[in-house]
């Protein structure tokens, strides 16, 4: 990836908390626990699901950037999303940390020489990953994400009438 477009992902990125919220805020909170099937996601659980999402992004950005090389865990969403209960945690809470984490993340790529997003890490299911191979994956993250909410959105509304 060249400069310009990695500064332009890495302004992306650096929004998306803030996108997160907004999109939020366009959904009445009495349809956040709606699923339009058993085996799909909530806003609720699309939420805890994007704070753990966090969390492993912000251990893989730093993996990749201190010990280049290194092999990062995988995990099943789908199988976190039921063990950890989702719907038994805080949406408030998943909120401020992802704004935390993402943020922390945000500020330390922002100061990376260039050299250093040619480094990689192993993970199980991706192979070889660049540092801009990383950002490709999370700057897309919450936004996909986001258009996920929207989907339920429109099939809770399209229920109603």
């Amino acid at each position: 990836m060249n400069a310009e477009a990695r500064a332009k992902k890495m302004v992306s990125y650096g929004n998306a908390h803030a996108a997160l919220v907004d999109a939020l805020r366009q959904f009445p909170r009495e349809m956040w626990r709606f699923k339009l099937a058993p085996d799909q996601w909530s806003i609720h659980e699309i939420v805890i699901h994007l704070s753990h999402s966090e969390a492993h992004s912000y251990i893989r950005c730093r993996t990749c950037i201190a010990e280049p090389g290194q092999a990062v865990m995988a995990y099943d969403e789908n199988e976190w999303a039921v063990a950890l209960c989702y719907h038994d945690q805080s949406m408030e809470e998943a909120l401020d940390l992802i704004k935390c984490l993402h943020l922390q993340t945000y500020t330390l790529i922002q100061s990376l020489p260039d050299s250093v997003w040619s480094h990689t890490l192993e993970h199980p299911e991706n192979g070889t990953m660049s540092l801009d191979d990383w950002l490709d994956v999370y700057e897309r993250h919450i936004p996909d994400h986001i258009d996920q909410m929207k989907g339920v959105y429109a099939a809770w509304r399209a229920r109603r009438w």
